[in-house]
């Protein structure tokens, strides 16, 4: 691998693997101690005690909290699974486990009942009353997922696929078919869309909904500029930027791999999204594995949709701005990043790098170049260099003064130009 940069990093091939090998074998192990203290015997018992299917090789999990109201749906939907041809899925192909942690209503006596109405839908119920410091999020996505990484591991299946969604959500006819498509083409873990239900989008008022759609747009526009300016050389157009607990699938060794759930309250997802990328996964943002969720906005974490369509409410009510990054700020990032990349390659592929060249690129990413120097060197993957150095942007505070943040109108306007003219250079020449 790294032949180093010019004599300042004299890595050896051996020595680089071995780092790679003991950061992939770290977080696995760290994922297994964990396991062992949940205080669960991880062969022979777990929290959910019938076994898994030899067949089975998706487990969808669903942390639920007082969700009543939407659980029914939520299962029906799970349950009525289908291919790509309309033809309903082998049951036995996929299982659901409901993590009903805290709960004060029925969400619980509801599953139960659609168990005992389902017979051949393989639907587990978990009930726990978490701790108050647990009792969140985070900690139950955590617990659910690694107990369906616990069951694939106790039937050695190679080819398990852990899958997530929400106690408020109704995942797509074709959801299970499209995580299996996705993975089965390479990817270790999918984001997929994340939609609002229709009637819960029009009961918003003017000002709530049309932030929401304004956001939806630019994060759209946002990754058509990516397209054209550093695509992922995994992922491909169409693509979108969502990889959230309502919506994601991940095989059960890329989740080992990454360290499993990270042990935060919330924003546990994006947590673990940037944990996956620090393992080196291959990402695939799917837009063919979609879920439609609530647009209430009162949500059951501080930080999620629901608090964000409150926060646009009163934006709205009080005549603020939303104020993001211009078009300018975002094609200056991923031009950057580009150039990351390249230098990546040329580490990995045993090519010298010129300190003049690495003092240049320090200059344009505002970071030292010892700092730039120090992150390709210690880095397992291409994920891990780049978020050192944003890590490293962030500390010194330089690159985010270059650039004003704008009205969010401004910018979609601004990317939508910029797009504009990028397709028409890519566009082909024609002879007169």
């Amino acid at each position: 691998m790294g032949k180093g940069i010019v004599e300042r990093i004299p890595v050896q091939e051996c020595v680089q693997e071995c780092r790679v090998d003991r950061s992939a074998d770290l977080a696995a192990s760290l994922l297994t101690t964990r396991l062992w203290d949940y205080k669960v015997d991880y062969f022979s018992g777990g929290l959910v005690k019938t076994p898994l299917l030899a067949q089975t090789r998706v487990c969808a999990i669903v942390p639920v909290r007082n969700e009543a109201e939407h659980i029914v749906s939520t299962l029906t939907a799970l349950a009525n699974q289908v291919d790509f041809h309309g033809k309903p899925l082998d049951p036995n192909c996929y299982e659901v486990i409901i993590f009903a942690n805290n709960c004060t209503d029925n969400s619980a006596g509801l599953v139960r009942r659609f168990i005992s109405q389902h017979p051949h839908f393989l639907l587990h119920l978990i009930e726990q009353e978490l701790p108050s410091a647990e009792a969140h999020i985070g900690r139950a996505r955590q617990l659910v997922m690694d107990e369906a990484h616990r069951r694939f591991m106790v039937l050695n299946q190679q080819q398990g696929i852990i899958a997530s969604t929400d106690g408020d959500s109704q995942v797509d006819s074709k959801w299970v078919a499209s995580i299996l498509h996705e993975i089965d083409r390479g990817a270790d873990a999918v984001g997929g869309r994340i939609i609002t239900d229709r009637a819960g989008r029009s009961a918003l008022d003017q000002c709530t909904r049309a932030s929401y759609l304004r956001s939806v747009g630019y994060h759209h526009l946002v990754t058509q500029l990516e397209n054209y300016i550093d695509p992922d050389p995994f992922d491909h157009w169409p693509s979108h930027h969502q990889f959230f607990g309502a919506n994601f699938a991940v095989t059960h060794e890329m989740y080992a791999l990454a360290g499993g759930m990270p042990s935060v309250r919330t924003p546990e997802d994006v947590a673990f999204h940037r944990a996956l990328m620090r393992a080196g996964a291959q990402l695939r943002y799917s837009s063919r594995m979609r879920v439609i969720t609530s647009a209430r906005q009162t949500g059951r974490t501080s930080i999620g949709l629901a608090n964000q369509l409150a926060q646009w409410q009163t934006m709205g009510h009080q005549q603020q701005t939303d104020w993001v990054e211009s078009a300018e700020a975002i094609e200056a990032k991923l031009r950057a990043r580009r150039e990351l990349r390249t230098v990546w390659e040329q580490f990995t592929e045993n090519h010298g790098l010129s300190k003049q060249t690495l003092k240049q690129l320090a200059m344009k990413l505002a970071v030292s170049v010892d700092r730039l120097i120090y992150a390709v060197e210690h880095s397992s993957s291409f994920g891990a260099f780049y978020q050192q150095i944003e890590q490293h942007q962030q500390d010194a505070g330089l690159w985010r003064q270059r650039w004003s943040a704008v009205g969010i109108e401004v910018a979609i306007a601004q990317l939508r130009l910029r797009i504009h003219q990028l397709r028409q250079q890519s566009a082909p020449a024609t002879s007169e």
